[in-house]
């Protein structure tokens, strides 16, 4: 290897700018190739173009909130925490905030400046940015020796694979990373959608598109089973097809398949509230709209939007007065509001998910160096390797710690 390791870095996503960078300020010449016309535009709507960049928790905690492969991950969090994610994007100038669940977001709520920090942090560490698709890479005696671009290979002494999976196409990820590894003769493992939105049977459910639920408990249950195999406590959100929002993001981690009917969501509207406690509040609301049609007794108790969905499934009529509800009917409406059930039919399209399942199997890879057992100098990076966690910042930080141990690694110089 020359002195002055050259490395290709493939993607200019997070991993791929975080890893360029680093490979930069550690003294390799670095060629960062990305195929769109600008760098990190997934990056840029993320968490709703704010940017969930990190969660301020342990790397314990980060670990037990990855359900694929997360043992894998553990050197890479612990070499690189969140507090260091913190302290590095602070140190560009960008001043975070810690908000509910330890989600942290720059103060600015804009995810341009998380990638306005890593593109500046790149440049400044010497890296050359190439508008160039990758078509291949350049292997020989079981090294990897550049990559091919422009029908023309370029030479490079290690290649780091940053480009993502599947998830947003439109912004490049379309699986690229795939096809080197396989080029590669790296072992894959089936992609498949995570954190993503779940359509569902029920048609009442898609007449209240738009609808955010907050502070409600939800649970999921396998039908088969009948175990609960997800609880949360948080946000929701109704669309025209079912559900989405971040507790069903991340229950889509915990369903690996979905077919129709398997799984069940039960939904607390009031998890404040015990059955009893909701029972008194019921009767004090019919007291005090005892003359009013039962369609206009609810307005204190729920959302506009879901009151005549309610009043729908509790099988009143709407034009009855409060005064004259039954006991037994009270208690079906109680009933509903304490679990109201949805039934889950599949996963939205994987190009409408957050993140990709899958990707490149972590038993091709070092997990102290990310480097390919198979192909000396080639290392991988961020999604492209099947590690995924839950909505909240978590994949983020395995992006930025990936990348951080990718880059010490090829900047080793070292003699071939």
């Amino acid at each position: 290897m020359n002195a002055t390791p050259e490395i290709a870095v493939i993607g200019a996503g997070a991993a791929g700018l975080f890893a360029a960078g680093a490979a930069g300020e550690a003294g390799c010449r670095v060629t960062l190739y990305e195929k769109n016309d600008r760098p990190g535009i997934k990056l840029s709507i993320t968490g709703k173009g704010r940017c969930n960049v990190t969660n301020n928790t342990t790397p314990n905690e980060v670990i037990e909130n990855i359900p694929t492969n997360a043992k894998f991950l553990y050197t890479a969090i612990n070499a690189f925490s969140p507090a260091d994610t913190m302290r590095f994007f602070e140190a560009l100038g960008v001043a975070l905030k810690t908000e509910r669940g330890n989600r942290v977001f720059p103060v600015s709520d804009r995810a341009n400046d998380i990638v306005d920090a890593l593109y500046k942090n790149a440049l400044q560490n010497g890296v050359r940015l190439v508008y160039q698709k990758i078509t291949g890479l350049c292997i020989k005696d079981g090294r990897v020796c550049g990559v091919t671009v422009g029908g023309q290979t370029v030479p490079y002494d290690r290649v780091i694979v940053a480009t993502g999976g599947l998830s947003y196409p439109r912004t490049g990820s379309t699986g690229d990373g795939y096809r080197f590894a396989k080029q590669a003769g790296l072992e894959l493992t089936p992609t498949a959608p995570s954190l993503v939105p779940i359509e569902t049977t029920e048609p009442w459910s898609h007449t209240m598109s738009g609808l955010a639920l907050k502070n409600v408990a939800l649970w999921v249950e396998d039908t088969h089973s009948g175990r609960a195999v997800y609880r949360d406590f948080g946000e929701m959100l109704f669309t025209h097809f079912g559900i989405s929002g971040p507790m069903v993001l991340s229950a889509s981690s915990h369903l690996r398949t979905i077919t129709p009917g398997k799984y069940r969501v039960h939904i607390d509207l009031k998890p404040a509230l015990t059955e009893k406690t909701l029972d008194e509040r019921l009767q004090n609301d019919f007291r005090k709209y005892a003359n009013k049609d039962f369609a206009n007794a609810l307005n204190d108790l729920l959302p506009r939007s879901l009151i005549p969905t309610i009043i729908r499934l509790s099988g009143i009529d709407r034009q009855k007065k409060v005064s004259g509800i039954t006991k037994e009917e009270r208690r079906t409406l109680l009933t509903l509001l304490k679990d109201l059930q949805i039934t889950l039919k599949r996963f939205r399209p994987i190009d409408e998910a957050i993140i990709t399942s899958g990707g490149v199997c972590v038993k091709e890879l070092n997990p102290k160096t990310m480097e390919s057992k198979k192909v000396n100098g080639l290392h991988f990076a961020g999604e492209v390797i099947d590690v995924d966690a839950y909505t909240g910042g978590f994949n983020l930080q395995i992006a930025f710690s990936t990348a951080m141990l990718a880059a010490k690694a090829v900047s080793i110089r070292s003699e071939l």
